[in-house]
């Protein structure tokens, strides 16, 4: 005998013959859908930020025992010259040794151009006083709008007016702003593919120095020739005891950053976890109510001869279908609404991701939510009598 199945358009049907529950429904699966989409883009923007700013050719040489705060390493200024003196295999480009001397740190900034008491207000922004030689080693910085700083002026990242959480038109070319007890004259824009130095101001290594009355730096970076090795650079630290140095690859400096915030990462993959139980439970909330209200229906179809397992395919191709238009309708919001959506962070500031690994996820989810949902209610509508069942209002 065979399988005798409920028409495919019967579930369709049935999805409009209740259209406010259907409603509520698409729209309780869509919100949920939607947080899972936010959550995983902060996890997937987080990771790709960190990862695109480490550069397995490039190294950084700082203060012994910072770990990943470069912000409080301290090192001598003679540092930048020994470097590419005493370690072979230093790329060349242009006639110049790549090699960045760089003073890092977190300091507040002011708006002077603000009027009343907004003048007053400050937020915490990172700093980073570079010569131009900083464009021979961080080779995907490009200047977006304006200039080169020269002295008295500053270039921000594109991400720095999230971090400092400001409206972008006050760091404008031409605008100023106010750092260490002097003003500063924007004087152009920056990216970097979207890594952690969009979050940033840039100014004059020197000046940022008399702005402090400090003469040592915080790191110098250099980029590897064909010849470079790690080893030559980590012996030369070993070697110099007196300085006080210690070596390693931008990558593992941006891998060791993000194991730092590996419980941050657990915790964002908890919330998806939490949400979508929430969205399942809510999800069974509904569909018991759907489900009891058809009992009478459903032992109809088993009197006229379908059998259980062909009702609840029927059942399960409805949850299946809401699911999958509310997964879908969410994914179009999040590219719309959240991908590309500048956030910020304890490192600065970066953008949240929708690419193919969250819509996976996000749709996953969904199509979860339609069929946990779907199969207790369905269960437990089915396991009534047919007797019982046609005699329910």
């Amino acid at each position: 005998m065979l399988f005798r199945r409920l028409p495919w358009e019967y579930a369709v049907r049935n999805l409009f013959r209740r259209p406010l529950r259907t409603g509520l429904t698409f729209v309780g699966l869509t919100t949920v859908i939607l947080m899972v989409f936010v959550v995983v883009g902060f996890i997937r923007g987080l990771t790709k930020s960190l990862v695109v700013s480490g550069d397995k050719n490039t190294a950084v040489v700082y203060s012994q025992g910072m770990g990943a705060n470069l912000e409080y390493s301290s090192i001598a200024m003679r540092t930048s010259d020994l470097v590419p003196a005493s370690v072979p295999g230093v790329a060349v480009r242009y006639g110049k040794k790549a090699v960045s001397p760089e003073l890092y740190l977190g300091t507040e900034i002011g708006f002077p151009d603000r009027e009343g008491d907004a003048r007053d207000v400050k937020s915490l922004g990172l700093v980073r006083g570079v010569t131009p030689g900083v464009l021979l080693v961080r080779r995907r910085v490009e200047l977006e709008t304006g200039d080169w700083p020269q002295l008295g002026e500053v270039i921000v990242g594109r991400l720095a007016a999230t971090k400092l959480g400001v409206r972008e038109e006050e760091l404008t070319v031409g605008s100023s702003i106010e750092m260490e007890g002097r003003a500063w004259r924007v004087s152009g824009v920056f990216s970097s593919a979207g890594s952690a130095f969009e979050s940033e101001i840039w100014c004059d290594l020197q000046e940022l120095q008399q702005a402090m009355k400090r003469q040592d730096l915080s790191l110098v970076a250099l980029a590897w020739g064909p010849d470079g090795e790690s080893a030559n650079l980590e012996e030369f630290c070993q070697d110099r005891l007196d300085l006080e140095l210690q070596a390693m690859s931008e990558d593992n400096y941006y891998a060791a950053l993000q194991k730092d915030y590996a419980p941050i990462m657990y915790l964002s993959w908890l919330v998806v976890a939490l949400v979508a139980g929430a969205g399942v439970l809510a999800g069974l909330n509904t569909m018991y109510g759907a489900v009891i209200g058809r009992i009478r229906e459903l032992s109809t179809l088993q009197t006229i001869g379908f059998g259980r397992t062909a009702i609840l395919l029927s059942l399960l191709q409805e949850g299946l279908l809401l699911a999958a238009a509310a997964s879908l309708t969410a994914t179009g919001l999040s590219l719309l609404l959240i991908n590309g959506a500048a956030i910020r962070f304890t490192m600065g500031a970066f953008h949240l991701q929708i690419d193919n690994v969250a819509i996976l996820i996000g749709c996953g989810v969904g199509f979860l939510l339609g069929l946990l949902g779907t199969i207790p209610a369905a269960i437990r509508g089915l396991r009534k009598p047919i007797v019982e069942g046609l005699k329910s209002a």
